[in-house]
């Protein structure tokens, strides 16, 4: 995370500008809000959405984390206008610890999220969506590169998607610019669910209220041991594992879920 534990102040959030949060039934949910760029991403937005991720991660009461967008595209990807001529914008979040590389702004969540899709995403709007664990898509949104019309090249996002998708997909989505169908997306495992868009909403309501049965604690074990076996070696990650699942039986959450499955009753989570 680009802010530490004690940077973190909720009452900020309410200052945002770019970015809008809520918090409700440990469903901490970050709406893109620059409709009128197409949500495309400029240095204070980032900032805003490194906040918000530090805030989500850090927060015990948030268990899942719904990533959303206003207008009719999720993201179009980086603000070139800001890129070339720079940005006088003021932040309205603290300056973070480093630059903002969401691929590992996604990466260090370590919390279930789930991207709602609800129109196009261009770019580096792909960062957002290869690094949610579910992308719940309308079926009208379109997924492009299109980096090399403008002769640039996806460097971090071919490095997100190499993790979800067969390498020659990859280059061949980085090297032709073409436009992937929600539908096409899904096939390929960009997607994980594609649904009317009229359905959009309580679809991923379905999948929050399932999540929510499970333990938040175990998910979020799961899901950190999944980043850090990515830098061992092969003949460390077993013993790694081992001892993450000793680690995992001393928690709340293992000894609630234990006692439950034997008393036959339905376990009370808190996620700790």
């Amino acid at each position: 995370m680009l802010y530490s534990e004690n940077q973190i102040d909720t009452g900020r959030l309410t200052q945002l500008r770019f970015v809008r949060t809520t918090l409700a039934g440990h469903v901490f949910t970050i709406t893109l809000n620059r409709p009128e760029k197409k949500n495309a991403l400029h240095p204070p937005m980032l900032n805003e959405l490194a906040y918000a991720m530090a805030c989500a991660h850090y927060l015990t009461d948030v268990w899942l984390v719904v990533l959303a967008a206003e207008g009719d595209t999720f993201c179009a990807g980086m603000d070139l206008k800001s890129l070339v001529s720079g940005n006088m914008e003021e932040s309205s979040v603290p300056e973070p610890s480093g630059p903002v590389r969401l691929g590992e702004l996604m990466a260090g969540l370590h919390k279930p999220c789930i991207a709602r899709v609800q129109g196009p995403v261009y770019a580096g709007g792909f960062l957002l969506v290869a690094g949610s664990t579910y992308v719940v898509a309308a079926e009208n949104a379109a997924f492009s590169l299109p980096e090399v019309k403008r002769g640039l090249f996806p460097f971090q996002v071919m490095a997100s998607l190499m993790e979800i998708m067969p390498a020659r997909a990859v280059l061949d989505l980085c090297l032709r610019a073409r436009t992937l169908s929600a539908q096409d997306a899904a096939g390929l495992g960009l997607v994980t669910q594609v649904v009317r868009f009229p359905e959009l909403n309580v679809a991923v309501a379905d999948l929050v209220t399932e999540l929510k049965q499970y333990s938040p604690a175990a998910m979020q074990f799961g899901l950190r041991a999944y980043q850090q076996l990515k830098s061992l070696p092969p003949d460390q990650q077993q013993a790694f594992l081992h001892q993450q699942f000793q680690l995992i039986q001393q928690t709340a959450d293992a000894k609630e879920g234990m006692n439950a499955f034997l008393e036959k009753r339905p376990p009370v989570w808190t996620g700790q």
